[in-house]
């Protein structure tokens, strides 16, 4: 499947629907990788591993960089990270598997050359689970 066709939608806390974001260009990897803890008895001889807690890693969703209006991506999140506030995202895939998160910001905008576009990197300090919901067999 082609990341073509992926969205990336927030909304404020209270907000019952999500806004899409345009100009989404790239999506991260998704998913948890659990800490391997280490749990050896003295009589074991070998040692005995467990899954610990799981860690989303870096989120880092990249967009064409626009700013020429209030309502562009690129003010609404330099605002949110300015403001230190948690907003809620929804990440869609063309297949409509659906990705939940809460989650706070910060933008970086990059550079460029001859021949370069300018895009921005929103990074994701997510805080909550992961809700995945996959998409409806019958469509």
């Amino acid at each position: 499947m082609l990341a073509n066709g992926a969205k990336l939608g927030y909304k404020e806390k209270g907000s019952s629907s999500y806004t899409d974001l345009p100009g989404l260009k790239e999506i991260p990897d998704m998913g948890l990788e659990p800490e391997k803890v280490e749990n050896t008895c003295l009589s074991d001889k070998n040692k005995q591993y467990e899954n610990g807690i799981g860690d989303a890693g870096d989120l880092t969703y990249k967009f064409k960089y626009d700013n020429t209006m209030s309502d562009s991506p690129y003010r609404i999140m330099r605002k949110a990270q300015e403001e230190g506030k948690t907003l809620s995202f929804q990440e869609t895939l063309v297949d409509g598997t659906k990705t939940e998160f809460d989650a706070q910001v910060s933008v970086k905008r990059t550079g460029g050359g001859v021949n370069g576009v300018i895009e921005f990197n929103l990074a994701m300090s997510v805080q909550s689970d992961l809700v995945i919901t996959d998409p409806d067999e019958s469509v």
